[in-house]
């Protein structure tokens, strides 16, 4: 019989518990959908609060999972991308470690209990409270979940999608490994949450269950302007005040300033010089950087492609 079931689930050795959703419709798959993994990454946690009132068992082929807000304490101490009790970053820790700090324990706890008894996996983020970013979609390459990760990309209303070579750390990446087909969605930034952003992933994850045969329907697709299989990050060499001079989404070539770092004084302390052609996919848009903190991130453009701004 359909089902709809509301709950926390308690994570073990912690103080913790998170809200969980589960919408179990007539026999099928079971796709996992979570949020803030990233606790001040609000688009998709609010998507996943509208989600679990608005999908309804009766129209699914299979299982549905939401965890809209799996890093509850750092939402609730507004520690952005760390978890409260021990500062650690949770998209860097998975698998976890049921021995290990609280965001181990947590991370574990998520891998056991949900990623792994999942047939897909969508994880929905955004850039932190600092950072400005223009949407895109992660799959992982050269794993077992490959080809099909590659077509729920394309099922994603972003322009562009990265092929990730990091099998580590992050949940879907992990996952992937596990052969489990993964996701990673990034839309919204800078703390901030829209009615568009928010319906823009809640019409992602309902294409990409309807791609999954899980919601009756066509599934839309959405060719992609460039799918990167390399991205640059570049950290903050020192602490100071930064000035962009790229804005995100924006393409620019090798050689070309990217932004400049000053000290109190007005004095510069670092240019970033853009090691290739590239498209800016997210960035610090704080006044401040922090010495080894996240500045930019750029995707490799192909060679000859013409710069658009």
């Amino acid at each position: 019989m359909p089902q709809k079931i509301h709950g926390f689930h308690a994570i073990p050795g912690t103080q913790l518990s998170i809200p969980y959703t589960v919408l179990e419709g007539a026999p099928g798959r079971t796709a996992l959908v979570t949020a803030g993994i990233h606790s001040a990454e609000y688009v998709g946690i609010q998507a996943l609060v509208e989600l679990r009132n608005e999908l309804t068992p009766e129209e699914l082929q299979g299982k549905v999972i939401l965890l809209p807000l799996v890093n509850r304490s750092g939402f609730e101490n507004r520690t952005m991308s760390m978890v409260w009790e021990d500062g650690k970053n949770l998209n860097r820790v998975f698998p976890g470690n049921p021995c290990g700090s609280v965001a181990e324990k947590l991370a574990f706890s998520i891998m056991n209990h949900f990623i792994r008894c999942a047939d897909l996996y969508i994880d929905l983020h955004c850039g932190d409270g600092y950072e400005t970013l223009t949407p895109y979609v992660y799959f992982v390459g050269n794993t077992p979940a490959e080809e099909e990760s590659r077509r729920l990309a394309e099922a994603v209303d972003v322009p562009c999608a990265v092929r990730s070579s990091c099998h580590s750390g992050g949940a879907y990446n992990v996952a992937s490994v596990a052969g489990i087909p993964s996701v990673l969605i990034e839309r919204g930034c800078m703390g901030r949450w829209s009615r568009e952003e928010v319906d823009a992933d809640k019409t992602d994850v309902i294409n990409l269950l309807r791609t999954a045969g899980m919601i009756e329907g066509k599934p839309a697709r959405y060719p992609k302007d460039f799918i990167f299989e390399e991205v640059i990050y570049e950290d903050a060499p020192a602490t100071g005040l930064w000035y962009p001079d790229v804005q995100t989404g924006n393409r620019f070539h090798r050689g070309e300033r990217l932004g400049v770092i000053c000290d109190y004084l007005g004095k510069k302390l670092h240019e970033v010089i853009a090691k290739t052609d590239g498209l800016m996919l997210y960035q610090a848009s704080s006044l401040n950087v922090l010495e080894k903190g996240p500045m930019v991130a750029y995707g490799v453009l192909p060679c000859g492609s013409k710069p658009k701004y």
